[in-house]
C-alpha cells in the first residue's frame, strides 16, 4: 500500500486488524471465552489450593486408607489429573457451542467469503 492508503500493484489490501478487534462480534467472542475461561481457571486453582493445604495440614486426613493402601490423599491427587481431562472436555464442548461458529463467521468476514 501506498502512504495514501490505494493499492500498489495489484496487491491485496492489509487488514485492519483494530477495526475487527473492536468490532461487536469480536467483543462479543472475547466475552464469551472470558466468560468460560476465568471462572474455570478459578475453580481449578481452588480445587488445588485445597489439596495442598489438605496435604500440608490435614495429614490424618489424607492418610486415612479408604482400602488396602489407597489413602484418601492418594485419591485427591489422582483427581486432580481427572479434574484436569473434565475441565478440557468441558472447554471443547462450549468452543464447538458458543466460539467456534463467531469464528468462523468473524474469518469468513475477514476473508470476504459470501453466504457465511
Amino acid at each position: 500500500m501506498s502512504s495514501t492508503g490505494q493499492d500498489v500493484g495489484g496487491a491485496e489490501p492489509q487488514t485492519d486488524w483494530e477495526t475487527i478487534q473492536a468490532s461487536p462480534e469480536f467483543t462479543d467472542l472475547r466475552r464469551r471465552l472470558r466468560s468460560f475461561v476465568f471462572p474455570m481457571t478459578a475453580l481449578f486453582l481452588l480445587w488445588y489450593l485445597l489439596y495442598v493445604l489438605l496435604a500440608d495440614y490435614a495429614h490424618s486426613f489424607m492418610s486415612t486408607k479408604l482400602f488396602g493402601n489407597i489413602t484418601v490423599g492418594l485419591v485427591f491427587g489422582l483427581l486432580q489429573f481427572v479434574s484436569t481431562f473434565v475441565i478440557t472436555g468441558l472447554y471443547v464442548r462450549y468452543a464447538n457451542r458458543k466460539l467456534d461458529p463467531v469464528a468462523d463467521e468473524i474469518r469468513a468476514q475477514i476473508e470476504g467469503e459470501p453466504g457465511k
